[in-house]
């Protein structure tokens, strides 16, 4: 069965359900009861590998106890045990004493989870499907993970809520790639959604991965922060399905929530690459967790003044993709700014075209590329250009990774080109820290005042007219003349 019509397949039973409401939940049903899966298919694969082995979940609640059989408990009695016996234990693995990091794991994963599903002869048959149709233990269905992966997203999409935690897989392949982590830099992504910097940067360090205690540090070098349930699970699914068996790092919270002074040395990291959420409003009071300099409840603004907060002295690099509204915005947007500025070396801003991010949303974003131990001399802009025959991107035509060999091959040059230009920090102060930089070499268009255009062309229909009649007129003679 192909990933697509596994899902629909499960989607389709879950529509029978009265007790499922909207696409939303099917997939949050859908997520969780795949952890589920994964989670035994490795527990088998440590029964094998981990001397003395012990599962952190009692037998009857392992999935192979419960699930695994076609024929085991549904219908009513399946529903009371999901409901009453399953989830309360497995919540209480998030903050009962003495249980190991495995524990914790699923424990964080079912904090906020919900079984939405009323029927249990229905919920069995979505088991049952799961359960015929996928082995994660086997290589084939794990590489079919980012199948699925996909297709949950696109779904998400359609549910309308996916816009907080996707970002297009070329931004961050391109922006992995220009960071370069190395083994054993620390890498946070405090906003980490679904997970797709943090398995894209296990990729890039696993190439550099020689022995198991090589593994063991890019699994503890792995840092993610995410507040919402639905995104976290599928992190930390994805986050064991890239080789990080227990990924603890990856934290159900959200980072904001903690004041910015009792972050220490200790919390600071080498490298920050993330896509904040921008346009939104974080609730009452977390703006007091900052400094008054940084007060505001723009979401993407707070998390900019936590990543200048968290990077290393010296050492630290960060990545983030921001909106055009931080570029030339003002009040908090300018205090940032200008610390930005003098603090950090702003070495490059990538500016996106229209629809990179589309359909989630049509706002104008940029890359901005930061290093600690500033101050910025010069910022380098470089304007990301549509291939040629584009107008814009769809999900039809997204955006490629190939498409960024042309920053690539710019970036260690750095020549000034006609998609490419410097802006002195000087200039930017003056401009009382805009750095919505327009591309000098762009040929501006003058699309001029609408009145005005309108009389021109009034004009030129008046003087078309006019000769129209002129003609007629010469030609009704000649025709007399005849």
């Amino acid at each position: 069965m192909s990933i697509g019509t596994l899902i629909k397949t499960i989607q389709d039973i879950m529509r029978k359900d009265v007790g499922v409401d909207g696409d939303a939940q099917r997939i949050s049903q859908i997520v969780w009861l795949l952890f589920l899966k994964i989670f035994d298919d490795k527990e088998q694969e440590w029964q094998l590998t981990i001397p003395n082995y012990k599962s952190p979940l009692q037998s009857r609640f392992r999935w192979s106890s419960w699930a695994k059989n076609p024929e085991g408990i549904t219908g009513d009695e399946l529903i009371d045990f999901v409901n009453n016996d399953f989830f309360p234990a497995l919540k209480k693995l998030a903050t009962a004493a003495g249980v190991t990091p495995r524990g914790k794991v699923v424990g964080s994963v079912f904090e906020d989870a919900y079984n939405y599903m009323k029927s249990g002869t229905l919920l069995r048959q979505v088991i049952n499907t799961i359960e015929a149709d996928v082995d994660f233990n086997s290589s084939t269905d794990r590489h079919l993970f980012n199948d699925i992966y996909e297709k949950i997203l696109a779904d998400l999409q359609s549910a309308g809520n996916a816009g907080e935690y996707y970002t297009p897989r070329a931004v961050t392949q391109f922006m992995v790639d220009i960071l370069n982590p190395q083994l054993g830099e620390t890498v946070l992504d405090p906003a980490c959604g679904t997970g797709g910097f943090l398995t894209c940067t296990i990729e890039h360090l696993k190439k550099q991965v020689k022995t198991g205690d090589d593994l063991k540090t890019v699994q503890e070098c792995i840092h993610g922060v995410e507040k919402k349930p639905m995104p976290h699970m599928l992190a930390m699914t994805n986050m064991m399905l890239h080789g990080i068996d227990v990924p603890t790092n990856i934290r159900h919270d959200n980072t904001l929530s903690r004041p910015l002074k009792d972050y220490g040395p200790k919390d600071r990291v080498d490298i920050i690459i993330t896509n904040p959420p921008f346009g939104g409003m974080e609730e009452d009071g977390i703006e007091h967790n900052f400094p008054k300099k940084y007060q505001t409840r723009e979401t993407a603004d707070l998390f900019m003044a936590l990543i200048m907060h968290l990077l290393k002295h010296d050492t630290g690099r960060a990545a983030v993709v921001l909106p055009d509204g931080f570029l030339f915005g003002e009040g908090t947007k300018t205090n940032l700014k200008r610390e930005l500025l003098e603090e950090f070396n702003l070495h490059t801003i990538v500016r996106l075209p229209k629809g990179v991010f589309s359909p989630y949303t049509g706002i104008n974003t940029n890359i901005l590329f930061i290093e600690k131990g500033g101050p910025t001399k010069d910022v380098w802009f470089f304007e990301h250009p549509y291939p040629d025959g584009y107008k814009s991107y769809s999900r039809r035509s997204p955006l490629t990774i190939q498409e960024f060999d042309r920053e690539k091959s710019w970036w260690s040059k750095r020549k000034t080109t006609e998609h490419a230009w410097k802006v002195s920090v000087k200039e930017i102060a003056a401009r009382n820290y805009n750095i919505d930089c327009k591309n000098p070499h762009e040929i501006e268009v003058n699309h001029r005042d609408p009145d005005e255009l309108m009389q021109e062309y009034l004009e030129i229909a008046r003087q078309l007219e006019s000769a129209q009649s002129a003609l007629k007129h010469e030609l009704m003679q000649a025709l007399g003349g005849n």
